[in-house]
């Protein structure tokens, strides 16, 4: 089984020109084609916190949205949300707590793909390195604490400029730390704040950030995608 896992922080649609266009989000979204795909930003912050991707858009897309948002106008939870296949069973979906000062936080959603139960975890992290390392402890926890091992990917913004350094040593051996190549800002990216983390089920495939003239323009990040072989057993 290969799958294409994506992040990609959307910047409440507001791109590189300052304009707020979801249309152009989602035709990156249909550029990356990915399987998976963690979206950071993807609500307004105040009021009713509304998703900036309109519900009916989503429906007519390939992908469905894990239910881990709290309020009913909402697409996440913090802003996160995990966009999975149509053809993808969901199992369970949930919002994660994470020690923060800002509004931070992380989802969870289980699913099935082939009869095989697979995990993913989004996220948005916190812009102190002190902070982060204990929000990366926070969710390692959780999935420890799930009920049911299976293969999982975590991805999101990570705030982390160091490829292998500062919160991103909290993950150790146990995992594999990507970094999939520079995705901030934009038009001309020089920081890999965007992360990919998996399991060690997976064989990585390939990496990568997602250029493309509407990816430059749409948000102030460029996705970032890994391919994921799943390893038999």
């Amino acid at each position: 089984m290969q799958l294409t896992f994506a992040s990609y922080n959307i910047h409440k649609g507001v791109g590189a020109d300052g304009r707020r266009d979801p249309d152009r989000i989602l035709t990156v979204l249909r550029e990356l084609d990915a399987d998976v795909i963690a979206l950071q930003e993807c609500d307004l912050r105040f009021g009713t916190r509304d998703s900036v991707l309109e519900r009916s858009a989503i429906d007519d897309s390939p992908w469905r949205a894990l239910p881990v948002a709290r309020r009913a106008t909402s697409l996440g939870w913090h802003g996160n949300a995990i966009l999975v296949r149509r053809r993808f069973e969901p199992i369970e979906a949930h919002a994660v707590a994470l020690p923060r000062l800002e509004p931070r936080g992380a989802v969870r959603g289980d699913f099935s793909v082939d009869g095989v139960r697979l995990r993913a975890l989004g996220m948005h992290l916190d812009l102190s390195g002190l902070r982060r390392r204990d929000q990366i402890k926070a969710i390692l926890t959780h999935v420890d604490e799930c009920e049911g091992h299976c293969p999982t990917v975590l991805m999101g913004d990570f705030n982390q400029w160091g490829v292998g350094t500062g919160a991103m040593r909290e993950f150790g051996s146990a995992w594999q730390s990507l970094a999939p190549g520079r995705s901030f800002p934009s038009r001309q990216p020089v920081a890999h704040l965007d992360r990919i983390v998996a399991s060690h089920e997976w064989t990585v495939i390939g990496t990568g950030v997602h250029h493309s003239a509407m990816a430059a323009a749409a948000s102030d990040h460029l996705p970032v995608w890994a391919k994921l072989e799943l390893r038999q057993k």
